[in-house]
């Protein structure tokens, strides 16, 4: 058995955020959420990475969050869902980078967490592009999304370099929830909304120690 010895990870791919914001989500670009908590799900589609020298490549990561708050303030009590395709290799990598304990950008992202309620294995569908397509997270989540076309041409509205972005100039594609439903009763988190935000962009973080 080889057991990877690099410490830090190199990940790239697409940030999907769904939530009971309103279009657009104020989060995104920094500032409080609409009612002053925010209901979502940010998922990570890894097309390419690794981490601790462990290929994750093709998996996905769920984080369900409730902010109770300026998404920026932290506080965020939330429970990761990994994709049950991961071996336990990729499973145990995954957790450790966006868990924070290899440092870097995702340790930021990480201390935003103030109670990380359980992590989950469980088959994840995410077909998803420029804002359009579907989520889920058997038994867990649901979500469709359409994109915001806002020219006569059907161009998707964009934002670009919000809080969010982690790749310069890169554009985020506004859409809008048809369903998002999440169902976790056993940790109190269920929640529905329609019409609300979807928003995705491309992704990147890079972190060697």
């Amino acid at each position: 058995m080889n057991i990877a010895t690099e410490p830090g990870y190199r990940l790239e791919g697409t940030m999907l955020e769904i939530c009971s914001c309103a279009v657009s989500c104020p989060c995104f670009i920094g500032e409080d959420p609409d009612g002053n908590e925010c209901f979502g799900v940010i998922a990570f589609n890894l097309e390419h990475g690794e981490a601790r020298g462990v290929d994750v490549s093709g998996l996905t990561l769920v984080n369900v969050a409730h902010i109770p708050g300026n998404a920026l303030a932290g506080e965020w009590r939330s429970v990761l869902l990994i994709d049950s395709e991961a071996s336990d290799a990729q499973y145990e990598a995954l957790l450790d980078a966006f868990g924070g304990k290899l440092g870097g950008p995702l340790a930021d992202l990480a201390s935003l967490v103030g109670e990380l309620v359980a992590v989950e294995r469980v088959p994840i569908v995410h077909e998803a592009q420029q804002a359009e397509g579907r989520l889920q997270a058997q038994g867990m989540l649901e979500a469709e999304f359409a994109p915001i076309q806002s020219s006569p041409d059907g161009t998707t509205a964009t934002l670009h370099d919000s809080a969010f972005t982690t790749v310069k100039g890169a554009p985020a594609y506004l859409g809008k929830s048809r369903r998002y439903r999440v169902d976790l009763p056993q940790y109190d988190m269920s929640w529905s909304f329609n019409g609300r935000n979807a928003i995705q962009t491309a992704w990147k973080m890079e972190h060697q120690p």
